[in-house]
């Protein structure tokens, strides 16, 4: 499994710890990414994915709106 969302595309990012006298060293900020059991609606079976917690409330809105979506076609894109 890749560390990214196969929704959002969220990944880890480089940034800075910043002390008080403004020094400052490289740290990694990572993305809230979660290995999930969904459901996928085009096909009717379980899958396993990487997801953040945006992309998780992304697919609940999706469900709520009655949009169409397929799981192994972001898994594969991702």
């Amino acid at each position: 499994m890749s560390k990214q969302c196969i929704v959002t595309k969220r990944s880890s990012v480089m940034g800075y710890h910043v002390s008080h006298s403004k020094r400052r060293t490289k740290r990694r900020v990572y993305a809230n990414l979660q290995n999930h059991r969904l459901l996928n609606p085009a096909t009717g079976k379980y899958m396993t994915v990487t997801v953040s917690a945006g992309g998780l409330r992304t697919l609940a809105k999706w469900d709520k709106a009655g949009r169409k979506y397929d799981l192994r076609r972001m898994l594969a894109e991702a």
